[in-house]
């Protein structure tokens, strides 16, 4: 074999996926190098002083819940004859509206809750275009731990129910491989970038993970043992541990949950809620663009 024939077998290996996963080992890799293995990652993490009771995080999640779950099945009852696509249609506008509703909602309880109202909540327009260039990049570093996630979980699933097994996509990406209609598309892609992130990382990073680092900082012997990081720490994992099992199907937990570690490092490290906002668009609509071209 020449030099020319190696060389072209050699790019036939350098895909896309390639690029993006080596990229992202790089990144993590400096990033544990520079923070000792994420041990001082956060120890300058500011705290988010807030008067939040204990139940307020669940008011928005059942109002969202509740208004989408009534006005669905209202839907159901006036329009039992409508095709498919223009059920799924009815239902992602019940569904978005119920998402902008929620978001009105926890706007409306972070403004009276956090110290600095929407700014101590994580809500400054002056840090979007540094957050927007960050978020990309950490979503590259997370890029890695969501693939291996992604293989442990088929490489279990194989071995416990068989070979059969295969990750099922998500809901709205199987709504828009199912129907080409253009309003079903736009108002999908729209509620999913533009909507969803929004709404869950307001909720789950916003107001549940502040709710559970406050709970935990409080406890005399985090006072008492210094370890304020790791009360952090601890706060993200639980969150996103939230945040996973709150999607219904359980084989995308594993990844979902690392792609939640990374947006709540993100939000805890650069006290900015728009951070992990654009890291959400930004891996929704990655999915979205691949689920179109395939």
């Amino acid at each position: 074999m020449n030099v020319a024939e190696t060389i072209k077998q050699l790019t036939s290996y350098i895909t896309v996926d390639f690029i993006i996963c080596l990229t992202g080992v790089l990144l993590f890799g400096g990033w544990l190098l520079k923070t000792s293995l994420g041990r001082k990652a956060l120890s300058d993490s500011v705290p988010r002083r807030n008067n939040m009771p204990l139940y307020l995080p669940f008011v928005p999640l059942l109002i969202w819940l509740g208004v989408s779950s009534l006005a669905i099945s209202v839907a159901e009852k006036l329009l039992p004859d409508l095709p498919g696509w223009q059920k799924a249609l009815v239902d992602s506008i019940i569904l978005c509206i119920g998402a902008i509703t929620a978001i009105a909602v926890i706007i409306f309880l972070a403004k009276i809750s956090f110290a600095r109202r929407l700014k101590g909540f994580g809500l400054n327009v002056k840090t979007i275009p540094k957050d927007f260039l960050s978020a990309f990049l950490n979503l590259l570093s997370v890029w890695p731990l969501l693939m291996l996630m992604i293989i442990l979980t088929i490489f279990l699933g194989k071995l416990i129910w068989g070979q059969d097994f295969e990750m099922q996509p998500h809901q709205e990406l199987e709504l828009i491989r199912a129907y080409p209609q253009l309003p079903v598309r736009v108002l999908i892609i729209f509620t999913a970038v533009a909507v969803v992130p929004v709404f869950e990382e307001m909720l789950f990073r916003g107001m549940f993970q502040t709710m559970i680092r406050s709970i935990l900082e409080g406890f005399p012997f985090c006072e008492r043992l210094q370890k304020k990081a790791l009360m952090v720490w601890l706060s993200i994992l639980i969150s996103s541990a939230l945040f996973a099992v709150a999607h219904y199907d359980p084989g995308h937990w594993p990844p979902l949950f690392a792609l939640s570690l990374g947006m709540g490092y993100a939000y805890e490290k650069s006290g900015s809620l728009f951070r992990p906002i654009f890291i959400h668009s930004l891996f929704n609509a990655t999915s979205i663009i691949a689920a179109l071209y395939q």
